[in-house]
């Protein structure tokens, strides 16, 4: 579904992603760990395009698509929830889910997949005219979930969902992302609880100061010596 070759991403002239290469098959989760700084979040805004390459190409389904401006690539079907969920705090529940679906015309379809979300998230159906601002950081990433949900994605992309959630909220989120990769939804996912990530991944790439340093399932990471020491808190 998705083939990044020898991607380059810069800050000004700070080089943050030097040539990685990856690729997520149509029904995988596939995650990525890394240390802060390692280059996770600048690789998906890059291929969501809120970031322009300077070098390397991304292809979604077959159709070369680095340098698209962000609206064109969520056309595509390529959607992000966004480290620090980054809801519209002042608009209603509704009014965020309803901004997830801004670039859809089909009615029905995103009724239903209205009704979807409430399934998966019963807690908005409850908050529908509460601001966002005003929920807890877990309503909150449940929001920004939901509002990806009804862009239809068809692949999802998470940059760090269990940030600052409690561990009872972080297993539903977790729960809830499983669930939808079973429901079809392909999955790109940043999250620093290496374990929880490479627990529910199909496969998984480690990277390291804008460098590609190992992949493989989620298994094998999981047992490999010095992901164990580096990410996974063992001595």
């Amino acid at each position: 579904m998705l083939t990044v070759t020898n991607l380059k991403t810069c800050y000004g002239k700070i080089e943050a992603l030097k040539g990685i290469s990856l690729t997520v098959n149509e029904g995988e989760i596939v995650t990525l760990i890394g240390a802060n700084g390692a280059g996770k979040s600048t690789t998906l805004k890059t291929l969501s395009g809120q970031l322009v390459p300077t070098a390397g190409s991304i292809e979604f389904e077959g159709v070369k698509i680095a340098g698209l401006p962000a609206h064109k690539v969520t056309q595509k079907g390529i959607i992000q929830v966004p480290e620090g969920r980054r809801i519209f705090s002042r608009m209603t529940v509704l009014e965020n889910l309803d901004m997830g679906a801004y670039l859809r015309s089909d009615k029905e379809g995103i009724k239903a997949d209205l009704e979807h979300v409430f399934e998966l998230f019963p807690r908005l159906r409850e908050r529908l005219a509460q601001k966002g601002g005003t929920l807890s950081g877990g309503e909150q990433q449940m929001l920004a979930m939901g509002r990806a949900l009804m862009a239809n994605p068809r692949l999802l992309m998470l940059d760090e969902p269990s940030m600052g959630l409690a561990p009872v909220v972080v297993e539903t989120i977790f729960e809830i992302i499983e669930k939808l990769n079973q429901d079809g939804i392909t999955i790109l996912l940043v999250e620093q609880n290496a374990n929880l990530a490479l627990s529910i991944a199909d496969r998984g790439y480690v990277l390291e100061t804008g460098q590609m340093k190992l992949t493989g399932t989620g298994e094998e990471l999981l047992a490999n010596e010095d992901v164990r020491k580096a990410y996974l808190g063992e001595g």
